[in-house]
């Protein structure tokens, strides 16, 4: 009888977790000043090359075209996602206590996965207008009309915080064991860890989300079958493939091997690791995609590689002027 109390009192405590322990940063806090400036360093260099990015894009009309539009909002997918995790980790990494809310943990992580998610429907919309660029040239303009772009554009937002809003509202029903996280942030796989009822809800949602972007890899991967078809006919297609097609294929590599071990890890990952390396593959989807996209692409694309250049030598010239 006494056990069956003691097991009751609980469960009702476990349904009123306000915070989360954050237990990630434990081998990190005697080297909190180094961790700090490189993350406060790795963040403005995010937020300099996407916004420099987006607003090249964004001021140049010669660049309003689907394909850098698609691009700019790769960008700020990255802006959002990052929004959502280094804020915080930067103020963790200055604290005694590594706490988050409940509600807090919540949205952090609808925040970062609905970024990572998006990327792969950004760039799978991405892949569809290169296949129509150089698969269908002829009929490009009446294919990618302004309504569709728009659609192209709002269509990876909007599946993806479906999704996300779906994922989100199942975890928040359950009933919670602990408030012990192993990360440095947020995920919906170790909230759900803590459950002390069935997550068969959960799993069945979670599933189901892997599946619907595992379907846009896929559709991507066919796209680029038909892309490396045709331009082997031609020297053309053959330029155009390396142009464009060639950072679109890397940035699709860097996200999709990221957030492919982040997800596995999650769910099937090992305690002999340690926790340094843990830590590292943990954020990597939170450093890697978002540096490197605006500089594949920004330095590959040969029209905004010119218009930085034109902009950094205009730049220059209005100062030199202000000095003498």
């Amino acid at each position: 009888m006494v056990n069956t109390l003691n097991y009751m009192t609980f469960i009702d405590n476990a349904s009123t977790v306000t915070l989360f322990t954050l237990s990630g940063f434990d081998e990190m806090m005697g080297h909190r000043s180094t961790f700090f400036s490189l993350t406060l360093l790795c963040y403005c260099a995010i937020i300099l090359l996407n916004v420099a990015l987006i607003l090249t894009i964004v001021l140049d009309e010669n660049l309003h075209e689907p394909m850098y539009i698609f691009l700019c909002n790769l960008c700020i997918s990255g802006l959002f996602g990052t929004t959502g995790f280094y804020p915080k980790f930067l103020f963790d990494l200055l604290s005694h206590l590594q706490v988050i809310s409940y509600a807090g943990c919540l949205i952090q992580t609808f925040v970062i996965y609905s970024s990572s998610c998006g990327d792969f429907v950004i760039l799978a919309v991405m892949a569809y207008d290169r296949y129509v660029a150089i698969c269908r040239p002829l009929e490009y303009h009446s294919v990618m009309t302004r309504q569709r772009v728009a659609w192209l554009v709002s269509y990876p937002w909007l599946s993806t915080f479906s999704l996300l809003t779906v994922l989100i509202i199942l975890t928040s029903k359950l009933r919670l064991c602990g408030s012990h996280i192993e990360k440095l942030y947020c995920a919906n796989w170790s909230i759900v860890k803590l459950s002390c009822t069935s997550t068969t809800a959960n799993n069945i949602s979670g599933y189901t989300g892997i599946l619907f972007y595992t379907g846009h890899v896929t559709f991507i991967v066919c796209s680029y079958v038909y892309l490396i078809r045709s331009c082997l006919k031609s020297i053309e297609d053959r330029g155009k493939f390396m142009q464009t097609c060639m950072p679109h294929l890397l940035s699709l590599i860097n996200v999709t091997g990221a957030l492919l071990f982040e997800v596995f890890y999650s769910r099937y990952g090992s305690t002999v690791i340690s926790q340094h390396f843990q830590n590292v593959m943990a954020v990597q989807f939170l450093v890697i995609p978002p540096i490197l996209n605006p500089l594949i692409y920004g330095l590959k694309l040969k029209q905004i590689r010119n218009r930085i250049m034109s902009l950094c030598i205009s730049k220059r010239m209005s100062l030199k002027k202000t000095l003498q």
